[in-house]
């Protein structure tokens, strides 16, 4: 099995201190200004240093004015176009279901405008290539928001590997059950559309945590796996059994399953000489497991999940340092979930 190329993180910096001047503050455009902006997101890009929220678009305008109006940016639009020309936005966050990210990334790619697009990057590995190699052809960057690179009990599982306090990696076991929850009586949940989505919940939740492995223990080189559809609520998957290697040698398995009676959110590595075991979802504290020693590390998240992240994203613009989440690391994560799901889809969901 072949897997994706590896090439150096980033596609180039657009938009760069001038010596002397300091840092400039970059003006920031929202594509899809929907409920993951609310919080996670969209003040991130008020609060980050050397940072503002210029412009919102949402295709429905009334809310899209709604949003600006209650949390004070500026200018609202119902057309991206129109975000993407405004000469005060010199980035652009897309923020949309993933069947809209390659379209948008392309549009502002072509005219020269950094992007900062959500999770997962897209709905296939092909469509992530398309995106990588558009925006190294305008010489912008691509970065993507998987924020968990960013956040402090993430960093933490990270130095703990890193400083050899399991000794050696050697496996990884993820285990995530979710009960079924019905979208609202008259709403679509476009998360089970694998038209818009790229498969069902699975895509949406599984990403978090194959990125976050990848930032830890580097690239998965291999991956298979079973999906199925046991409870017939919607079309896409709701069962995923995977296996995966990584290019260091260690051996992974996970099982997610989204109409189970039961919840699970847990994540465990495993090495020579102990573990540790963290949940990618909720705030449970980070388990430690040395000998017959167990030591808890309970780090909460900051209030907008996203603005570590979003700060790293301003300074790599600022060419003052670089952001852990790029194109090329996001891609990596969307080729293996292509590779679990491809009994169950084919090429492509």
């Amino acid at each position: 099995m072949v897997s994706p190329a590896r090439t150096p993180a980033g596609c180039g910096v657009a938009v760069r201190a001038r010596r002397g001047e300091g840092m400039k503050t970059i003006g920031w455009g929202i594509i899809g200004c929907g409920d993951v902006t609310e919080v996670k997101s969209g003040p991130g890009f008020q609060k980050a240093a050397n940072s503002r929220l210029v412009a919102v678009m949402r295709r429905n305008g009334e809310l899209a004015r709604d949003y600006a109006r209650r949390h004070g940016v500026p200018k609202w639009t119902d057309r991206a176009e129109a975000v993407i020309e405004d000469p005060e936005v010199d980035a652009i966050y897309i923020a949309t279901p993933p069947v809209a990210h390659q379209p948008y990334t392309l549009m502002a790619a072509r005219a020269g405008k950094p992007v900062y697009v959500e999770k997962p990057m897209a709905r296939s590995f092909t469509e992530c290539q398309t995106m990588i190699e558009t925006c190294r052809a305008a010489n912008v960057p691509l970065l993507v928001a998987y924020y968990r690179r960013a956040l402090d009990r993430y960093l933490k599982v990270k130095e703990i590997v890193d400083t050899g306090l399991i000794g050696q990696p050697r496996a990884v076991t993820v285990a995530l059950y979710r009960r079924h929850l019905p979208a609202p009586p008259g709403q679509v949940d476009w998360r089970v559309a694998p038209a818009l989505w790229g498969g069902g919940r699975f895509v949406a939740v599984a990403c978090h945590t194959l990125d976050f492995l990848d930032y830890v223990l580097g690239p998965i080189r291999g991956a298979r796996g079973l999906a199925a559809n046991q409870a017939g609520l919607y079309q896409a998957e709701d069962i995923v059994a995977a296996a995966f290697e990584f290019d260091s040698g260690v051996e992974g398995t996970g099982l997610w399953w989204f109409t189970s009676p039961v919840t699970r959110d847990c994540t465990e590595i495993l090495g020579t000489q102990g573990r540790v075991a963290f949940s990618s979802f909720d705030e449970s504290p980070i388990m430690l497991h040395t000998g017959t020693e167990m030591t808890q590390f309970p780090i909460p998240n900051p209030p907008h999940v996203q603005q570590p992240l979003i700060q790293t994203v301003v300074d790599h613009l600022n060419g003052v340092g670089r952001c852990p989440s790029t194109g090329e690391t996001a891609a990596r994560t969307t080729w293996v979930m292509d590779q679990i799901l491809a009994s169950y889809y084919g090429a492509d969901p």
